[in-house]
């Protein structure tokens, strides 16, 4: 790699950028928008955002994959069926509401 001269060759760059607009890049500013604009900050968008549905939760849960299967196969029973909205959620509800604690096994 060539070193370089100092005849002025590397002064092109200082000529094109202006130093404040440089410095307003590197804090940040350049990319704040105007507080004339019509843009939100994230804190007025989190004011005025919907409050978030208290009905349900998305949760995560572990499952063998050989239970997986055996529940996608059971929603597809029931898409043939005609019922079109049935999906993994809806099955497990399906089945909480009719679970019998009696009769679940100790060892689990």
């Amino acid at each position: 790699m060539a070193a370089r001269d100092d005849d002025g060759a590397g002064l092109g760059a200082a000529r094109v950028l202006d130093g404040d607009e440089v410095q307003g890049v590197l804090t940040g500013a350049f990319y704040q928008a105007p507080p004339e604009s019509g843009r939100m900050l994230k804190a007025e968008r989190d004011v005025n955002a919907k409050a978030k549905p208290t009905h349900y939760k998305v949760i995560c849960i572990s499952m063998y994959t050989k239970d997986l299967e055996q529940l996608d196969e059971l929603v597809e029973k029931l898409k043939t069926r005609g019922i079109t909205k049935a999906n993994r959620s809806a099955l497990i509800r399906v089945a909480l509401e009719q679970l019998d604690l009696d009769k679940v096994p100790r060892g689990m």
